[in-house]
């Protein structure tokens, strides 16, 4: 399937529109536009106004004709969504944010995110910056391994790693095909398993490649002081990473702690709650979803609603594959 061919199909966008509850008059942010379906959905529901935030130009180009269907009520910026707070400056009425790798992005061969299609090893959102074939042609062994089993939470890193550095001795690493092969070769094959034994590898190289667990901490915390009292924070995560990111922001900011994490660390108990958790349990996809949309089945929605009460700071950096983060900035 090609680029062009390809369809975007957003994941709960029944339970994310319901969470988020767009009113006539609100402002709400979706900070993760992609394909625009869950823009699309926020507008056809509210006579709101709603600013679009995407770090992809490509995805820029592609909502232009959804800003001219909805002009004035549409503004799309080209934006990561951890700038969120940098980016708008009034007080909102919800937010958005559907951390993915969008169709369109996936079945590009050429944007190198997927191995399904052979491409060039690339993963950039925004096409700035140090590429994936970077990361794996110039890190150290010992990075990689940390990478791969922190990013990509991989019991088979070490060798993955030790494979990589092997082959790349002989010839850089360029291609998502070529990658693909050597880790399965690396870990003896399939082996029965339903995904592909790059899978987290690849996952891995693109939380990096795009520092998309730092982008998630800076979009919560910048949600977080944006939100009027009473506004909506509705998060759509696809691997537990994420999903472990924002339960324990949400679940620390809403007065309910669960011990920490190595994500986000135990806030002092004396602040007031930040947010209030309408629904404590994560929402997953529904069958009907799952037969439709096979990759909807790592998809955790979460949301709270905002209180009163002042933000928090934004707490300690993230403390997952220091090493691997180190290398790639120096880059």
């Amino acid at each position: 399937m090609t680029n062009a061919q390809a369809v975007h199909v957003p994941v709960l966008r029944r339970e994310a529109l319901a969470a988020l509850a767009p009113r006539d008059g609100g402002t709400y942010v979706d900070a993760t536009f992609g394909g625009g379906g869950y823009a699309r959905a926020i507008l056809e529901a509210a006579d709101c106004t709603l600013i679009a935030l995407d770090r992809d130009p490509a995805a820029i180009a592609r909502g232009q004709a959804l800003v001219a269907a909805f002009a004035p009520r549409l503004t799309l910026v080209h934006a990561a969504f951890g700038d969120l707070e940098n980016v708008v400056a009034r007080p909102l009425d919800g937010v958005v944010l559907d951390i993915g790798v969008s169709s369109f992005q996936l079945e590009a061969a050429e944007r190198g995110f997927s191995f399904q299609q052979d491409g060039p090893l690339d993963m950039r959102m925004d096409r700035e910056g140090p590429t994936a074939a970077d990361a794996v042609n110039a890190l150290s062994e010992a990075a990689l391994a940390e990478l791969i089993a922190d990013y990509g939470e991989d019991d088979d890193a070490r060798r993955i790693a030790r494979a990589i550095v092997q082959a790349r001795a002989a010839q850089r690493i360029e291609r998502t095909g070529a990658l693909a092969a050597l880790i399965e070769r690396a870990v003896g094959g399939r082996k029965g398993a339903r995904t592909h034994p790059a899978t987290k590898t690849f996952q891995a190289l693109r939380i990096l490649v795009n520092d998309e667990l730092g982008e998630l901490a800076r979009a919560l915390t910048g949600a977080e002081r944006l939100l009027k009292p009473g506004g909506r924070l509705v998060v759509v995560a696809f691997h537990s990473l994420e999903d472990r990111l924002v339960k324990t922001f949400l679940y620390e900011r809403a007065g309910q702690r669960g011990g920490g994490s190595r994500h986000l660390p135990e806030a002092p108990s004396a602040r007031a709650p930040s947010f209030h958790l309408e629904e404590r349990r994560m929402i997953a996809p529904g069958e009907a979803e799952l037969a439709a949309n096979p990759r909807a089945r790592s998809a955790a929605l979460r949301w709270a609603v905002r209180t009163d009460a002042p933000a928090w700071d934004a707490g300690a950096p993230l403390e997952l594959a220091p090493r691997a983060r180190q290398e790639w900035r120096a880059l």
